[in-house]
C-alpha cells in the first residue's frame, strides 16, 4: 500500500506544472534591491569623502597659490592634470576642497537629521496617543513652527548668536522637527485604534509601555523614511544659508560654502558654483530616491502590484 501510494504522489508531481511567480511577487522581490542600488552610490561617495582626505594624496584645500587663480578643469584650455576640477579664486585645488568639504556636509546632514528626527518622534508620538488638549497644543505649536519660513529663524538665531556649526545645527533642529512630528502624530494616532493596542489597553498594560514596546516599534519604517529624507533637508538648508552667508564660514569647508564662494566669479569660473552644485544635487537626488525607495517598501498603500 505504502508503494501504491509513494508511486500515486510520484506521477502526481510530475504531471502538476510549476507554479511560475507571479508580477506582484517580483516586483516585492526587487523592492530590496531597488533600496539597495540607492544606498551603494551614497556609501561610496560617503567613502570618498572619509577616507581620501586622510590618505594625503590631494593638496592641502587650504593652501593658497596666487599665481594660480582660476584655472579651468583640466578638460577646457589651459587646464591640467595637475588640478582636474581647476582652481578658485585663491588659487586653492577645488577637486581637494570638495572632496574635504564633503565630510562637512555629510556630517551636518546626519546631525542635522539626528536632532530633528528624535524630538520630531517623541512629540509626535505624545501628541498621538494622548490625544485631548496635549494633541491641541502641540498641533498649534507645529502649525506655528510649519507657517514660519526657516530663513527667518535662521536670521534671528544667527544675528544673536553669530554663524557657526553648533548654531547651524540649532536652526537644523527648530527647522526640521515639525515636519516629522506631524507625519509622527498622525501615524501613532492611526495605531492607537488597532486592536493589540485596544487590547493592551483592556488589559492594563501602562501608556509607556505600550508606546515604547508596541507603538513605536510599528513606526520604524515611517521613522526611517523620515530620517531618509532629511538628510537631503539638511543638506540643502545648509547650502542655502551658506549662500546668504549665514552658514559655514571659513576656514571650514562645505559644499554649500564652495557654492557661495563661486558667485562672485561666475562668469569667469563657472566650474567653482557649478561642481559644487552638482555635487549637491547629486546626493540630495539619491538621498530622495533612497526615502522613496523605502517608503514604497515598508508602506503597502505605496506598493504597485
Amino acid at each position: 500500500m505504502a508503494t501504491t501510494t509513494d508511486s500515486t504522489a510520484a506521477e502526481l508531481t510530475a504531471v502538476t506544472p510549476a507554479i511560475a511567480p507571479s508580477p506582484s511577487a517580483l516586483r516585492r522581490a526587487r523592492r530590496p534591491r531597488a533600496v539597495l542600488w540607492l544606498a551603494l552610490p551614497l556609501a561610496f561617495i560617503a567613502l570618498i569623502v572619509l577616507i581620501v582626505p586622510a590618505l594625503g594624496i590631494l593638496p592641502d584645500p587650504h593652501r593658497q597659490h596666487l599665481d594660480e587663480t582660476l584655472l579651468p578643469p583640466f578638460f577646457l584650455d589651459g587646464g591640467s592634470m595637475s588640478h582636474p576640477l581647476g582652481t578658485d579664486k585663491l588659487g586653492r585645488d577645488l577637486l581637494s576642497r570638495l572632496v574635504t568639504g564633503g565630510r562637512l556636509t555629510f556630517l551636518i546632514g546626519i546631525v542635522g537629521t539626528i536632532v530633528a528626527i528624535v524630538p520630531g518622534t517623541l512629540i509626535g508620538l505624545l501628541a498621538g496617543y494622548k490625544r485631548g488638549w496635549v494633541d491641541t497644543v502641540v498641533s498649534r505649536f507645529i502649525e506655528a513652527q510649519l507657517a514660519l519660513p526657516f530663513v527667518l529663524i535662521a536670521l534671528a538665531i544667527i544675528a544673536n548668536r553669530g554663524s557657526s556649526l553648533g548654531v547651524l545645527i540649532v536652526v537644523l533642529a527648530l527647522t526640521g522637527w515639525a515636519p516629522c512630528a506631524r507625519v509622527v502624530r498622525a501615524e501613532t494616532m492611526a495605531v492607537r485604534e488597532r486592536q493589540f493596542v485596544l487590547g493592551l489597553r483592556a488589559a492594563g498594560a501602562s501608556s509607556a509601555r505600550i508606546v515604547l514596546r508596541h507603538v513605536l516599534p510599528n513606526l520604524t519604517g515611517v521613522i526611517v523614511v523620515l530620517a531618509t529624507l532629511q538628510v537631503g533637508t539638511a543638506i540643502l538648508i545648509e547650502s542655502a544659508l551658506s549662500f546668504l552667508n549665514l552658514g559655514i564660514q571659513p576656514p571650514d569647508i562645505s559644499w554649500g560654502q564652495i557654492l557661495a564662494s563661486g558667485r562672485e566669479v561666475l562668469t569667469q569660473a563657472w566650474w567653482i558654483s557649478t561642481f559644487a552644485g552638482v555635487a549637491i544635487t547629486v546626493v540630495v537626488l539619491l538621498v530622495n530616491l533612497l526615502g522613496d525607495a523605502l517608503l514604497s517598501h515598508y508602506d503597502p498603500k505605496k506598493r504597485k502590484f
